[in-house]
């Protein structure tokens, strides 16, 4: 006589949930096997009967149905695993990391090979840790902190006039970019093309270097701009009685620049002294005021940035057979420029930065007492 079938009992809640895995488009071949099984012995098939409708060996129904009358549902989910044991130790794991910042003698950074090779590693375990724990060693960057003792001082009065810019005047970031080159390429290189890069020799002829004088308007972000030979103080003043002469005569100029020497020459002050008499007495209001970037801090002076766009759009991969044709290039950008300018506009909040700064000089006092 035949053994009567043990019948699994579902609450309504489980079948629920059971037909909800069968029928989840996304449900894996397991999770769908283990819930057919329950349904089926529920249904009231036999363990065999069972096995050989859902696939799988009898072993399997009876595994399964056993985990479920013990720990119900919970027991059809995979039970965590030991895994393979770790082939690299937890001492070498660590040594990996901690040793990142010591390089070996005459070295001035690990490499991933090289560490890999030192600890008996493969480089991708290397690899691996450096990038869990975010060290970067093939990565530097540059920096300076400012050691103006009245930095905070020059620092909040140009922030100033980006964030909160004078009424009936105009603010101008100005500086001259030196050592503009024009370099002529030795040999012609393949122009880009489908299927193939531009191509550029290595080596170049030398023809002379020339000096851009710009003044960035923040307000439109248009360019007021002079080429020269040099960079003395002539030419700066030049450029300034350039600035007057381009720029309404009722407005005061802020002019913000670095500390060159050119920018405090004797005469370049003489003259501003004048002009700003002369404007006292026609328009009650000065001329041209100057604002010092602290010492180190060119980034403070957004016409920075300019430069930087000047250089990959219109000069660094280019090939100039004369400084003439150099400066005819230069110019053909800033007048197409001009016609759309492009504003660059301050967003960083002054607190956050003096923040980082104080912290920078903290670490640097730390690393300086060490």
């Amino acid at each position: 006589m035949a053994r009567p079938i043990s019948i699994l009992t579902l609450t309504s809640e489980q079948r629920k949930e059971l037909r909800w895995i069968v029928n989840r488009p996304k449900a894996t071949k397991r999770e769908m096997s283990r819930a057919w099984i329950i349904l089926h012995r529920a249904d009231g098939l036999s363990q065999a009967q069972t096995a050989r409708k859902v696939g799988v060996n009898r072993p399997v129904v009876v595994k399964w149905e056993k985990r479920f009358r013990t720990d119900g549902l919970g027991g059809l989910t995979e039970a965590a695993r030991s895994g393979r044991k770790p082939s690299v130790t937890a001492a070498v794991r660590q040594q990996i990391i901690d040793e990142v910042t010591r390089p070996l003698a005459g070295y001035t950074r690990w490499s991933s090979r090289r560490m890999a090779k030192a600890k008996g590693v493969s480089a991708h375990t290397v690899q691996r840790l450096w990038r869990a724990n975010d060290l970067k060693p093939h990565i530097i960057r540059t920096f300076k902190v400012s050691n103006d003792q009245h930095f905070e001082q020059k620092f909040w009065d140009v922030i100033g006039l980006y964030l909160n810019p004078p009424g009936k005047a105009l603010v101008l970031c100005c500086d001259e970019k030196s050592q503009c080159q024009a370099l002529e390429r030795s040999q012609p290189g393949l122009p880009l093309g489908l299927g193939h890069i531009k191509t550029a020799t290595h080596d170049y002829i030398r023809h002379g270097t020339v000096t851009l004088f710009a003044a960035l308007n923040y307000m439109d972000g248009k360019i007021i701009r002079c080429t020269a030979a040099r960079h003395t103080h002539k030419e700066w003043l030049s450029f300034l009685k350039q600035i007057d002469r381009e720029t309404p005569e009722d407005l005061t100029l802020h002019l913000i620049l670095d500390n060159y020497a050119t920018h405090k020459h004797p005469k370049v002050r003489a003259w501003l002294k004048a002009i700003n008499t002369r404007t006292l007495k026609t328009h009650g209001q000065e001329r041209i005021l100057l604002h010092f970037t602290p010492t180190s801090s060119s980034w403070l002076n957004l016409v920075e940035r300019f430069f930087r766009d000047l250089t990959v759009d219109c000069i660094r991969d280019g090939s100039f057979t004369s400084v003439p044709d150099l400066v005819k290039s230069i110019e053909c950008y800033l007048t197409h420029r001009n016609l759309e300018p492009k504003r660059y506009v301050w967003k960083a909040e002054g607190k956050v930065i003096l923040e980082k700064i104080h912290r920078a000089r903290a670490a640097l006092a730390t690393q300086s007492n060490e």
